[in-house]
C-alpha cells in the first residue's frame, strides 16, 4: 500500500438550489415547486462530502475557487464543518459562486439542471499545489464543465490533460468524472485527458457520447455497445480501469481484460425522494473503496450502495450515512441481476 494517504478533488464547487415540481412543463407552461432545499452540488463538493458522511478513514482535500458570496460561504463552512481541507479552495472576488437550479419531478426522480458557471470557469492548473498535497488520489470533475480546464493545450491536448499528468508525476493515481453534457465535444474534450487517468468514472449516456455508440435504447441497456465502449475508453490511454454507471447497478473494465459488474439495490416504492448527487455518491464509494484496495467487485458494491442511500433524500448528499449503513441497505433489500 502507498505511503500516500487521502484523495484531493478539485474542479466544480456548485450549490444546489433543488425544487420539488410536479410536472415538466411544456414551454410557455407552468409547474408548480412543491418544495425547495439548498444543498452541496459539483463533482469535488459532493465526493467529498459523500465520503466525509460515510466515515472514510483518510484525509480529504479540497481544490477549486469559490466566490466571495453567501454561497462560497455555505461550502467553506460545510467544508470545515466536516473536516475537509480548504488551504487549496480559494475565495476569488473576480466571479460570483457557481449554482445549479436542479428541477426534480415528484413522481419519477428525474432531473433538470439550469447552470451558472461562475468562478469555476476560472479554475485552471495555477490553482493546483501537487507537492503541497499528501494524496494518493486525485479526482478531477467535471470535464466538459471546467472552462479553464477544457482549453486546449498544445502539448497535453487539453490543460486538464496536462494537470493530471502532473498528478501522476507527483506521485497520485488519478480518476476523472464527466459532465452529461447534451453536445458533440466530448471526443474532443475527454479523450486527452484518459491518457493520464488510472480510473475513468462515467455513466453510459457519457461513455456512449465519448465513444458514439448507443449504449441505452428503448429496449434497455445495450450490453455489447457497453462494453465495446469500455473497449474503446481503455484503448483511448485509461491506465487502470473504466467503470460505468447506471439505474440497473454498474460494471468496471481492467486494461488486463478482468470484467466485473454489480447490479444496483432493489428499492422498495416510495424510497426515492430525488436522483441528484446518484452518480457522485456511486463515484465516492468506488473511489474510498479504490484507496482502500478492496477488490473490485467490492468498489462496485460500494458505488451501488452509497447511490441508493442518495436516492433516499433530495439534495446530492443528504441521504449518504457511515459506509456499514450504506452496505446493509444491500442487504435488506437485495441487488438486481443482469
Amino acid at each position: 500500500m502507498s505511503n500516500r494517504n487521502g484523495i484531493l478533488a478539485g474542479g466544480n464547487w456548485i450549490v444546489d438550489a433543488v425544487k420539488i415540481i410536479d410536472v415538466w412543463p411544456q414551454e410557455d407552461a407552468l409547474a408548480n415547486i412543491l418544495s425547495e432545499s439548498r444543498g452541496t452540488g459539483g463533482s469535488p463538493f459532493n465526493v467529498l462530502v459523500d465520503l466525509a458522511l460515510m466515515g472514510a478513514p483518510f484525509s480529504l482535500d479540497a481544490a477549486g475557487l469559490v466566490g466571495e458570496d453567501g454561497h462560497g460561504r455555505y461550502i467553506l463552512d460545510t467544508c470545515a464543518h466536516l473536516g475537509i481541507e480548504t488551504s487549496q479552495l480559494t475565495a476569488t472576488s473576480a466571479a460570483p459562486t457557481s449554482y445549479t437550479d436542479v428541477m426534480t419531478v415528484k413522481a419519477t426522480g428525474r432531473r433538470t439542471f439550469f447552470h451558472a458557471r461562475g468562478a469555476n470557469a476560472l479554475f485552471g492548473q495555477e490553482h493546483l499545489e501537487f507537492a503541497k498535497s499528501h494524496a494518493r488520489i486525485f479526482h478531477l470533475g467535471y470535464l466538459l464543465l471546467l472552462d479553464g480546464m477544457d482549453k486546449e493545450c498544445p502539448e497535453y491536448g487539453t490543460v486538464a490533460a496536462g494537470v493530471l499528468a502532473r498528478a501522476q508525476a507527483a506521485g497520485m493515481r488519478t480518476s476523472v468524472d464527466v459532465v452529461s453534457e447534451d453536445s458533440e465535444r466530448f471526443g474532443r474534450i475527454v479523450l486527452p485527458a484518459l491518457k493520464y487517468t488510472d480510473y475513468c468514472i462515467m455513466n453510459e449516456f457519457e461513455a456512449g457520447r465519448v465513444t458514439k455508440h448507443t449504449i441505452r435504447t428503448a429496449a434497455g441497456l445495450d450490453f455489447g455497445a457497453l462494453r465495446e465502449s469500455m473497449e474503446m475508453l481503455l484503448a483511448a490511454g485509461v491506465r487502470e480501469r473504466v467503470l460505468v454507471h447506471f439505474p440497473e447497478g454498474g460494471c468496471a473494465l481492467g486494461r488486463d481484460g478482468d470484467w466485473t459488474q454489480q447490479g444496483s439495490v432493489v428499492l422498495p416504492e416510495g424510497y426515492i425522494k430525488g436522483a441528484a448527487g446518484a452518480g457522485d455518491a456511486f463515484t465516492a464509494g468506488v473511489l474510498m473503496g479504490w484507496h482502500d484496495e478492496l477488490s473490485v467487485q467490492e468498489q462496485l458494491r460500494l458505488g451501488v450502495c452509497a447511490a441508493a442511500a442518495n436516492l433516499s433524500a433530495e439534495t446530492c448528499t443528504g441521504g449518504l450515512r457511515p459506509a456499514a449503513e450504506c452496505l446493509a441497505l444491500g442487504e435488506r433489500f437485495g441487488f438486481r441481476v443482469f
